[in-house]
């Protein structure tokens, strides 16, 4: 039995996962947290994420609940993440990290708790997304430097971060096909008189709008011809799935620095 905590009961993202852990055999909510001036401290987790009571008090720090837990998901914000995953390191708990737009420094923190214990760090947690990683890699090693490379991306108004640890994510793979480097292939948003196209490059382009989930386009472009792998997420539970799948895997797993492709077979 994986005993799980959830960082941000409150919210969206951890509504889902209290939701599908406790739909999950094998899994189990053992701490919920939000932050210390929250009126939502002391609430019932279950309630809070609709499914009834389920008796787990919502906590205002990791302190609280050291030993309630084996495994922490975390879906907050970068500087969050850092302490937290520095707090797991000095008290031997696993991490499933969903945070995105960390900076080296905070990178830095997650890899030194890697050293320890066992931490799984995607930009995605959906399989359909991991799945298309893996189609985005094939698909520029069979293409080669025959096609140009641009990649989509749409989230709701609150998403923080752009372009998405997820469009990235998908411009590593491609590029790391291409024997490229994307800091310096990447080109984020045209204006202006930009000449025509380097094919070398890869391009992103980002839209924030209303309450869209997640949208993830790769296009190869041709002559002729044009191959596009999409994803598009319709709701938060692909992620939650994800994250406590991953959740359970790294209860099998000694120290390291995984992600979703480890979890999922499919390196």
């Amino acid at each position: 039995m994986s005993n799980i905590a959830v960082i941000g009961a409150a919210g969206r993202m951890g509504k889902a996962l209290i939701e599908t852990i406790a739909e999950t055999q094998g899994a189990r909510l053992s701490a919920a947290l939000e932050q210390p001036d929250s009126s939502l401290v002391g609430a019932d987790a279950g309630e809070l994420a609709g499914i009834g009571r389920n008796n787990i008090q919502v906590a205002a720090s990791l302190a609280e609940v050291a030993d309630d837990f084996d495994v922490l998901i975390d879906f907050s914000v970068p500087a969050v993440t850092a302490a937290n995953a520095a707090f797991c390191a000095e008290h031997g708990k696993k991490m499933v990290i969903g945070t995105t737009g960390l900076n080296d420094e905070q990178l830095q923190q997650v890899m030194a708790a890697s050293q320890s214990n066992a931490v799984c760090m995607a930009s995605n947690y959906a399989t359909g997304v991991n799945l298309c990683f893996k189609l985005a890699e094939l698909a520029a090693s069979v293409l080669g430097n025959d096609v140009d490379i641009e990649i989509s991306e749409a989230h709701h108004r609150h998403k923080i971060d752009a372009p998405s640890g997820t469009a990235l994510s998908l411009g590593e793979s491609v590029a790391g096909a291409l024997g490229r480097n994307l800091k310096e292939v990447a080109v984020y948003g045209r204006e202006g008189q930009t000449g025509a196209r380097d094919r070398q490059t890869i391009g992103f382009a980002t839209v924030r709008a209303g309450d869209i989930v997640g949208d993830h386009t790769v296009i190869f472009a041709a002559d002729g011809e044009r191959v596009e792998i999409t994803h598009k997420a319709s709701s938060r539970m692909a992620f939650a799935r994800g994250a406590v799948r991953a959740a359970k895997w790294l209860s099998t797993q000694d120290a390291g620095l995984f992600d979703m492709q480890d979890v999922l077979g499919l390196k």
